[in-house]
């Protein structure tokens, strides 16, 4: 299922996990970083482009990424792609296999990932054992299907110049947050990716973000997307970012 995965020469202790010092994130009590650090079986890297989960295959594990970028995405039989949603540090990946038996959805590495390791057969255990954890588990699955809400409706009703402003918004945001940028604000997309988020041919998707580009609001590289104005894309979208206070994350 995984490629071009390698288990890290060190492992990361959970009392000094690098995201409990992000204020995005709430802290943990004392008896739950206890219990994760049992949980927690190891990390691996992930190479940029490799595969973490395929769709409808089985995985013993599930994942929580310590560092990196990611993508969910479905495909038809012609190979086309749908990208859901983007996976950033603080994120669960894997839950819905754990739950449903296999994966509905593929995950691959926008860059390199970090993740860390938990098995799901040792899922049951936190729901029995640590209730606040298991109700955190609700929140992020609550808060991922709010996140898809947004997605569809842009997808559903708003004009493409909206739908592109808001995707880099979107994510502009939720890596602001998570200090991911480290002195640029380039996201590691191309436009590829972005069309197949934005259901719009590469062609078009070309166009749309010349306009943003044009507008002053965003310049393309290599690279990626650099964000030159992130209120400005967010006005353009007519999106308000409804994240505030303090997530969870396992």
């Amino acid at each position: 299922m995984m490629k071009a995965a390698a288990m890290h020469g060190q492992r990361t202790p959970c009392q000094e996990c690098p995201l409990r010092s992000l204020p995005h994130f709430r802290e943990f009590e004392r008896d739950e970083l206890n219990f994760i650090s049992g949980f927690k079986k190891g990390e691996l890297l992930v190479d940029a482009g490799a595969t973490i989960f395929l769709e409808g295959a089985h995985s013993a594990h599930l994942f929580t990424i310590l560092s990196g970028w990611g993508f969910r995405y479905k495909t038809l039989e012609d190979g086309r792609r749908q990208i859901l949603n983007y996976v950033m540090p603080g994120d669960l990946i894997g839950l819905q296999g754990s739950i449903m038996g296999e994966m509905q959805h593929s995950t691959e590495a926008l860059s390199p990932i970090s993740l860390c390791v938990f098995e799901r057969t040792e899922l049951m255990t936190l729901y029995n054992s640590h209730p606040p954890l298991a109700f955190d588990l609700t929140w992020i699955a609550a808060r991922e299907e709010r996140i898809l809400d947004e997605h569809l409706l842009s997808i559903g009703r708003r004009s493409a110049l909206e739908r592109a402003a808001y995707l880099i918004a979107y994510l502009y945001q939720r890596a602001h947050a998570l200090r991911l940028f480290n002195g640029s604000k380039v996201i590691p997309i191309t436009q590829q990716h972005v069309a197949d988020t934005l259901g719009l041919s590469v062609v078009h998707t070309n166009k749309t973000l010349k306009k943003l580009a044009g507008r002053g609001l965003i310049l393309w590289q290599d690279r990626g997307c650099s964000v030159l104005d992130a209120k400005g894309l967010a006005d353009v979208a007519g999106w308000d970012n409804p994240d505030s206070g303090k997530r969870p994350f396992i």
